[in-house]
């Protein structure tokens, strides 16, 4: 499941539930449970660069391989993961990750 994915391109295994739950601070449990609707929400909330920024940032992958890949200095490459990780700590972002049952509870 979800094997052509940008997520897959630079991860082994879809291991993105763990990294969404730890950049959100949630806990694992209460994102969605079905992994094909949770990457779905986790690419309409960022744009495909950001997708792509987080899933290279998550790999490990080199400052200088992400600044290739997107044209960036080093300026923009730290303002670029600034919004990133703004974005996914940010309420309306993170309570959409939310599994509708704990939802519906509060």
């Amino acid at each position: 499941m979800l094997k052509n994915t940008v997520w897959r391109q630079y991860h082994d295994e879809n291991n993105f539930r763990q990294k969404l739950a730890q950049f959100c601070k949630l806990d694992a449990l209460d994102l969605i449970d079905n992994d094909k609707e949770l990457y779905g929400v986790l690419k309409a909330k960022l744009t495909k660069k950001e997708l792509k920024l987080f899933a290279m940032d998550t790999a490990g992958i080199e400052t200088e391989g992400i600044k290739a890949e997107f044209d960036y200095n080093d300026e923009d490459l730290q303002k670029a993961k600034f919004k990133l990780y703004k974005k996914l700590i940010q309420d309306k972002t993170r309570l959409a990750f939310r599994s509708k049952n704990i939802s519906e509870e509060i």
